[in-house]
């Protein structure tokens, strides 16, 4: 009698088993790694504050840099900028990047970036959430997309920064290669 009530377990736990295999299995989403499920090209314009230029800056630094280094280490700056489909910063914005950058090394120029893409228009209706180091020296930076909400909702995958323009401090200009992986 306990050898069959033994077997009538055994046979209740892998069938319950096999079950939630199956359910893992269909809940779960494939990813292909190799081909994102949306991706596009914007630039970021920022035009710093420098005391006069009000009505055109997009961003401001909060705080002055530490003086260790001449890479501007400590420096924090926030920026509202916009983000267009070509290189043109009078071209209509389809999003604006909202966030703050601080300078982290002192060795070499280095930021850290976190901000949030804001989408606003007829094509797209959402926010995309990006964060990571923008190792300058490099020609192409990898910065993390962590989330986002509306047409981007939990979004994740990867925005390769290349620098298009630089002007000093006064003004640059990033292309954006924004790759989605996970798209729901």
């Amino acid at each position: 009698m306990a050898r069959i009530v033994h077997k009538y377990s055994l046979f209740i736990l892998l069938s319950f088993m096999i079950l939630l295999s199956y359910s893992t299995l269909a809940n779960s989403k494939n990813i292909n790694e190799k081909k994102p499920c949306k991706r596009f090209v914007l630039y970021y314009h920022d035009i710093l504050f420098n005391g006069t230029n009000a009505s055109n800056a997009t961003s401001a630094a909060t705080t002055n840099d530490t003086k260790l280094g001449n890479f501007k280490l400590g420096k924090l700056v926030i920026f509202d900028d916009p983000m267009t489909k070509d290189n043109h910063l009078l071209s209509p914005p389809l999003a604006r990047a909202q966030g703050f950058y601080f300078y982290d090394m002192k060795t070499t120029y280095n930021a850290w970036f976190s901000y949030t893409l804001i989408f606003n228009s007829s094509e797209h209706k959402g926010t995309i959430n990006i964060m990571g180091a923008d190792m300058m020296d490099e020609e192409t930076r990898d910065l993390s997309v962590v989330g986002g909400t509306g047409d981007f909702f939990m979004t994740r995958g990867i925005c390769t920064f290349r620098t298009d323009t630089f002007e000093g401090a006064a003004y640059f200009r990033v292309q954006m290669d924004i790759k989605l992986y996970e798209c729901y």
